[in-house]
């Protein structure tokens, strides 16, 4: 008898304890991150899915009973303002409702500048 070992790390279990709609939702937007960002450290922090490269924090997700939290610190929406405005946002912060379509090329661009920003703030400064 062969037995397999299902092993599930935090962001699957946190992922795990949603309606399969808002799951499918968030392993789609951690499929992005993962896909821009293949080197990122994944982990839970702030009680959500949260990402880290070059030791900085690159973005996190969550998700909520009628909207799916991003967060891509205050750096990446700023550079986004004009496309986020449709959005309830905060200064880090913005919510996709899960009763409108989730904006996932929005989201692929934010984790791509997120990742050149702490991309350029390893890099060493000039004498």
């Amino acid at each position: 008898m062969t037995y397999s070992l299902l092993i599930m790390n935090e962001v699957d279990a946190y992922i795990e304890n949603f309606l399969e709609k808002v799951q499918s939702i968030m392993k789609e937007i951690r499929g992005i991150i993962l896909q821009q960002a293949p080197d990122a450290i994944e982990s839970i922090a702030y009680g959500m899915p949260a990402y880290k490269t070059h030791g900085k924090p690159l973005v996190y997700f969550a998700g909520y009973k009628h909207h799916i939290g991003f967060y891509a610190t205050p750096t990446g929406h700023k550079s986004f303002k004009e496309a986020l405005s449709i959005y309830k946002r905060g200064k880090g912060s913005v919510q996709f409702p899960l009763d409108q379509e989730i904006p996932y090329g929005l989201i692929t661009n934010m984790v791509r500048f997120r990742v050149e920003v702490n991309k350029q703030s390893t890099k060493p400064k000039a004498p």
